[in-house]
C-alpha cells in the first residue's frame, strides 16, 4: 500500500537484506515545490483532488466535505490523528481556518480557492521542510543487533540503569523505562508509541522469564534481560518493519545572530509584531512576561527557534533572558522601548545559546493512513525504502 509523505512512497521492492535495512530518505520539500511550480501539472492535481472531495458534485467544498483534505495534511506532517493530541489539534485547526478563510464561510470554498489556499499551504509545508529536513527510516531490527553486540552496549545500558532503576522497583517496570531511553541511533523506533509498545515490546518482553521480570532489578540481572528484551525487539522488528520520522536541530543562536545582524529585516519583523499589539496598548504595552513572549513567539521562526512550548530547553533559556530584561515590573512602555525589549532579549538569548548550543530529536512512528483517508499529497516517483 503507497503512503504519500512529502514526495516519499513506500513501494515493495527487491534488493539485499543489507540494502533494505539502511533505508533511508531526506525529505526537504522538494517534492513539493517541484510540484506547485508546475501551474499546469499542480492545476491538474487540484483540480483531481477538488473533484474527489466534492462529494455532492455542487461545486463547492464545504467543511465536512474539506474534513478528509485537512486529516491528509496532518498526517502527511506526522501529527496524531484529530482529536488524539490537544498539542497537534491546533494545526488542524489552522489549516481549516486557512481553507475557510479564518471566518467558517458556510457557502464553502470553490475550485479557485482551493487551488489557492493548498498552494499556499504545501508552499508553507515546503518551506519549513528545506529549513529542518525530515529523515525517513526504515527500521528493521539490524541496527539494534548491531547496537547490542558493539562495544557501546553495557556503557548505555549502565548509565541508563542508574536513571531508571530502584531498589523498590520491579525488573519489569524497569525495562519498560529502560526501552524508552533508547533512540534511533541505537535502533530502536519510538518506544512511548502505543503501536510500538503492543506489537514490538510486549511480544519480546513475553519471552522474558514471567518471575525473573516481577522480582527486584540489580544492575547485573537489568543489563542481562535488558539485552534479552532488546534481542527479541530485534526479531519483532524483523518481522514488522517499523517507519520512523526524525527530525534533529541545534539551537546555537546563530539564527539570532544573524536576524540581528540584518537590520532592515529586524525593523520590518518589529513593525510587524508592534502593529499586532491590542490596540488598548498600541500607545504602551505592558512590560510583563506575556506580552513580551507573545512577541517573541512571532519572531522566533525569523530567528531560527522553536516557537514556546516546544523546546523546554530553549523555553528556560528565554524566560532567563526576560529576566534579565526586567519583565514583569508592572511598568508599560513605548514602541521605541517595547522594540528594544525584544531586540536586548533577543541578544541575550544568542549569547546564551552560542555558549551552550542545545541539541533536540523527535521521532515518530509512520502509520498508514486511515481509512477514508482521501491521499491528498502526491507521492512522485523517488528512491523507496521497501514497505513491510
Amino acid at each position: 500500500m503507497e503512503r504519500g509523505w512529502f514526495g516519499w512512497r513506500k513501494a515493495k521492492q527487491g534488493g539485499g537484506k543489507e540494502e533494505e535495512g539502511r533505508a533511508k530518505v531526506v525529505v526537504d520539500g522538494s517534492g513539493i515545490r517541484q510540484l506547485v511550480e508546475d501551474r499546469e501539472a499542480f492545476g491538474m492535481f487540484a483540480e483531481t483532488k477538488f473533484r474527489q472531495l466534492d462529494a455532492d458534485g455542487d461545486g463547492r467544498l464545504s467543511v465536512r466535505e474539506l474534513q478528509p483534505a485537512v486529516a491528509d495534511i496532518g498526517a502527511s506532517l506526522g501529527l496524531p490523528a484529530q482529536g488524539s493530541s490537544p498539542n497537534a489539534d491546533h494545526i488542524y485547526s489552522e489549516a481549516m481556518s486557512e481553507f475557510t478563510h479564518g471566518h467558517g464561510n458556510q457557502e464553502g470554498v470553490s475550485r479557485a480557492e482551493f487551488q489557492e489556499v493548498l498552494s499556499d499551504i504545501l508552499l508553507g509545508m515546503a518551506a519549513g521542510l528545506k529549513k529542518d529536513p525530515i529523515v525517513i527510516l526504515r527500521i528493521d531490527g539490524e541496527d539494534l543487533r548491531d547496537f547490542l553486540s558493539s562495544p557501546r552496549y553495557e556503557p548505555v545500558a549502565a548509565a541508563i540503569f542508574s536513571q531508571v532503576g530502584s531498589e523498590d522497583a520491579p525488573l519489569r517496570q524497569c525495562l519498560l523505562a529502560a526501552v524508552q531511553q533508547l533512540g534511533v541511533d541505537h535502533g530502536m523506533p519510538p518506544a512511548a508509541d502505543a503501536w510500538v509498545v503492543e506489537n514490538v515490546v510486549e511480544p519480546a518482553l513475553q519471552q522474558l522469564p514471567a518471575d525473573e521480570l516481577e522480582r527486584r532489578a540489580s544492575r547485573d540481572v537489568f543489563l542481562e534481560q535488558l539485552k534479552k528484551l532488546l534481542a527479541g525487539v530485534a526479531e519483532q522488528l524483523q518481522e514488522r518493519h517499523v517507519i520512523v520520522a526524525h527530525t534533529e536541530n541545534t539551537f546555537d543562536g546563530s539564527g539570532v545572530r544573524r536576524l540581528l545582524g540584518n537590520k532592515f529585516e529586524l525593523d520590518k519583523l518589529l513593525d510587524s509584531v508592534w502593529r499586532e499589539v491590542p490596540a488598548e496598548h498600541r500607545k504602551k504595552a505592558p512590560k510583563d512576561k506575556e506580552h513580551l513572549r507573545v512577541a517573541l513567539d512571532k519572531m522566533a521562526d525569523a530567528a531560527s527557534l522553536p516557537p514556546h512550548g516546544a523546546v523546554d530547553r530553549v523555553d528556560a533559556v528565554v524566560d532567563e533572558a526576560l529576566k534579565v530584561a526586567d519583565a514583569g515590573d508592572g511598568k508599560a512602555v513605548e514602541e521605541a522601548e517595547f522594540k528594544k525589549l525584544l531586540t536586548d532579549v533577543l541578544g541575550a538569548v544568542m549569547l546564551r545559546l552560542s555558549g551552550e548550543p542545545i541539541f533536540f530529536s523527535t521521532s515518530t512512528v509512520v502509520h498508514e493512513s486511515m481509512p477514508g483517508s482521501s491521499a491528498l499529497l502526491p507521492s512522485p516517483a523517488v528512491a523507496s525504502p521497501p514497505s513491510e
